[in-house]
């Protein structure tokens, strides 16, 4: 369930104790020469802190091994990671450090390319800058399967009798989404420091797996767009996608995104928030369980559909409101093409 809105703050009471010492500024000469203890500095050195961004604590503001022990307990400080100073994000520890640990002749090391570098950039900013919140509904996908079946066997054919169009699961999954933000348009938001964008059309981003890498090419105003029309444009950037030849526009901007592991035989996950978008949904696979139908047991094809929400953008209950939404629109899928 979605997190109860923060309570409203006490008032709190002036302080009257007398607010601590700054910290020394970094021990540092006039010339730029850093002042610190031999010892620091090869502590420094070993894990891959820059020594300069360090306050001093001994004599005359110099840096001491306590100092650099304690930035490591606190963390590598944000401006090293981010100039890429040979520290591994994932430990904090200098990537010569990590190297350490294995035995070379068992390891083999692939440098970053340009699509993990940005991967990882993004899901970091993400992970660090967006305060996301969970919703799981389980949505009953028999209606949904025999409607399929009904359009998939009425599809007309060419000369050599392939059919013009086969819908997937996931294409319902994406027009439904886009259905439910329009019936619920203050959750098509995207966030930014200044404002709140609210989005005009639904622009639902698709998940897709490409070797060693993912993109998520968006179907644009996919609340107007047809299941056979979101197939054919799915299919054919899911290709691109996979090729590398997808253009920037076709994977850039959008404002919530698809992630489909139904097909591995994921039963439910949750997936990171892509910025800018201020919502995504998680697929998992759908199977027949037991639920029970007024007095009576019955079986029915369940499906997991977990949505992670930016909370700065969207709060608990309108994001509840629109996974109820897209619930509707799952289990009733004839409202979708009418």
């Amino acid at each position: 369930a979605a997190p109860a809105p923060a309570a409203e703050p006490e008032p709190v009471a002036p302080a009257t104790a007398a607010a601590p010492p700054a910290a020394a500024p970094p021990a540092a000469s006039s010339s730029g020469r850093v002042f610190a203890t031999p010892l620091a500095r090869r502590i420094a050195e070993q894990n891959g802190l820059d020594i300069a961004t360090l306050s001093g604590s001994g004599p005359r503001g110099r840096i001491v091994k306590a100092d650099v022990e304690s930035a490591l307990a606190s963390g590598v400080p944000a401006s090293i990671a981010a100039a890429g100073q040979g520290v591994s994000l994932s430990t904090g520890m200098a990537d010569s450090t990590v190297l350490k640990m294995f035995d070379e002749a068992a390891i083999e090391k692939k440098p970053h390319d340009g699509m993990r570098r940005v991967i990882a950039e993004r899901l970091t900013e993400s992970t660090q800058s967006i305060p996301s919140y969970f919703v799981t509904m389980e949505c009953e996908l028999d209606a949904m399967l025999a409607i399929r079946s009904q359009i998939n066997a009425g599809a007309p054919t060419d000369e050599n009798g392939k059919p013009a169009y086969k819908i997937s699961v996931n294409d319902f999954i994406v027009k439904a989404m886009a259905m439910a933000l329009k019936a619920v348009p203050m959750a098509n938001v995207s966030w930014t420091s200044t404002d709140r964008i609210f989005h005009k059309h639904a622009d639902v981003g698709v998940a897709v797996a490409v070797e060693d890498g993912l993109f998520t090419p968006i179907v644009r105003q996919a609340e107007l767009k047809s299941l056979s029309t979101i197939s054919a444009e799915v299919k054919d950037m899911a290709g691109r996608a996979r090729s590398k030849k997808l253009k920037p526009e076709e994977y850039q901007g959008g404002c919530t995104a698809v992630s489909n592991l139904g097909m591995f035989g994921v039963k439910e996950f949750t997936s990171i928030i892509n910025p800018p978008h201020a919502s995504i949904v998680s697929i998992g696979a759908g199977e027949k369980r037991p639920v029970v139908r007024g007095d009576e047991l019955a079986v029915a094809t369940l499906m997991s559909a977990s949505f992670a929400f930016d909370h700065r953008a969207i709060d608990g209950a309108l994001g509840a409101e629109l996974a109820a939404a897209f619930k509707r629109f799952v289990e009733n899928p004839t409202s979708m093409l009418v």
